[in-house]
């Protein structure tokens, strides 16, 4: 029995893991569209706070939590496919140590 086939699962972890990345850099590119608007409102209606002369306080803070739950999606995902490659090379280790110990010689 050859090694389990983890590249699908790595690939899929590096390329979360980049998008982690940006996201920690603000890039834009790695935000799903739920995350994109909140960023992209928030930061409209602070300039338009600015504009008038108030504060942005609040379009701060949203812009802040929306880079966050950008932030906590990615580790849950990256987490997520680790635990999955792990339980692929524990299952391709149990079936390689059963197939050894089944047979006579």
């Amino acid at each position: 029995m050859g090694k389990p086939d983890t590249r699908r699962l790595d690939r899929a972890i590096q390329e979360t893991s980049r998008k982690l990345e940006a996201v920690r850099r603000r890039e834009m590119w790695p935000l799903d569209g739920r995350e994109r608007r909140a960023v992209l409102g928030a930061l409209a209606t602070g300039s338009y706070r600015v504009a008038r002369g108030n504060s942005p306080s609040r379009a701060e803070r949203k812009i802040e939590t929306a880079w966050q739950s950008a932030e906590t999606r990615l580790t849950a995902e990256i987490s997520a496919l680790q635990s999955e490659r792990q339980r692929a090379v524990t299952e391709a280790a149990a079936a390689h140590a059963a197939k050894k110990s089944s047979g006579w010689w």
